[in-house]
């Protein structure tokens, strides 16, 4: 499995609100996507940022999904161009259905 984050830097002008705006609309896009396990849409007004962490099944898939064109369309929607770090996930601990 691989991790991403992909991580939204406001060096000033971080706006809360459009960043959870954000994160609603296109919630339903990821939900059933094939390959994508996890998606978290998060947020530290305290170090103006944005991080989105997803987990993929493969490293193919992320980066098909990485293009070009949806870091242009990403940058448009959040206001500011991502910075993108893929890492290998060792494992995963989910206790949701404990």
């Amino acid at each position: 499995m691989i991790g991403v984050t992909v991580t939204f830097s406001y060096p000033s002008g971080f706006d809360r609100a459009r960043v959870v705006e954000v994160a609603e609309g296109a919630r339903g896009m990821f939900e059933g996507m094939p390959g994508v396990r996890f998606k978290f849409f998060t947020f530290s007004e305290k170090q103006q940022q944005a991080v989105n962490f997803y987990v993929w099944e493969s490293e193919e898939a992320a980066e098909q999904f990485f293009s070009p064109e949806l870091r242009a369309r990403v940058t448009d929607l959040y206001g500011a161009a991502p910075a993108i770090e893929y890492v290998e996930i060792a494992e995963i601990v989910d206790n949701s259905k404990a």
